[in-house]
């Protein structure tokens, strides 16, 4: 069963690190990922379309952890990917570009659903549509300047910070504003890295985002 919009959103907004699996990551591979992430604190799990037997690999992770993570699907581009995810059990959908019919379809089915989007017009027509947050994604080559000065007009809208994160990044996005961020490649690699490696990355990065919180005033406990 999926959770619904409201518990989803909240698992995020607590967490505020979203683990982007992408690669090398079947079931097997999935669950000693996610039982590492979760003992260093981050238990919003992404799984992407585009990965190896990703969807296979999301309900396995959904029913070992239940309750103790949200975990859902990325990469997801058009209605019928929308509608396979969610009957699969998906708590939540990301995609890497904004289209309002995958938005309602979502919706609809009170899913969380994130898209992707870069430009203020791309942000404003997202929030529009009555999404929770958006994911500003790449945003790793435009840097924290470019998210200070969306979040200058844009500050009243939840935006997720997607590319390049790092401890640094992590640290400087949330602190200009950002909510949450998305980490893929240094957090969790492509699916071949050691266990004690994501561990370690992951304890650094959570740290860095507690860190932020503190900061600006918006830790919250996972």
């Amino acid at each position: 069963m999926n959770m619904n919009t409201e518990t989803a959103f909240g698992f995020v907004e607590r967490c505020r690190i979203t683990a982007v699996m992408r690669g090398h990551f079947p079931p097997e591979v999935a669950l000693k990922v996610a039982q590492t992430l979760i003992k260093a604190g981050i238990n919003v799990l992404e799984f992407t379309l585009n990965s190896e037997q990703a969807v296979e690999a999301m309900q396995i992770v959904k029913s070992e952890f239940k309750d103790k993570a949200c975990v859902g699907m990325g990469t997801v581009l058009d209605v019928k990917s929308v509608e396979r995810v969610i009957v699969k059990g998906a708590d939540f959908i990301v995609s890497p570009a904004l289209n309002s019919h995958v938005v309602k379809t979502a919706q609809d089915a009170d899913v969380l659903i994130a898209p992707g989007v870069l430009t203020p017009t791309e942000i404003v027509n997202a929030w529009s549509m009555g999404v929770k947050f958006v994911k500003l994604f790449p945003l790793g080559p435009l840097g924290v300047d470019y998210l200070k000065t969306i979040m200058g007009p844009l500050s009243h809208i939840k935006i997720m910070a997607n590319g390049g994160i790092n401890p640094e990044t992590t640290r400087s996005f949330l602190r200009a504003g950002a909510f949450a961020v998305g980490a893929a490649e240094y957090l969790v690699g492509d699916g071949t890295m050691q266990q004690s490696l994501i561990f370690e990355r992951a304890h650094i990065l959570k740290g860095a985002a507690d860190e932020a919180a503190r900061v600006t005033g918006t830790l919250r406990k996972v």
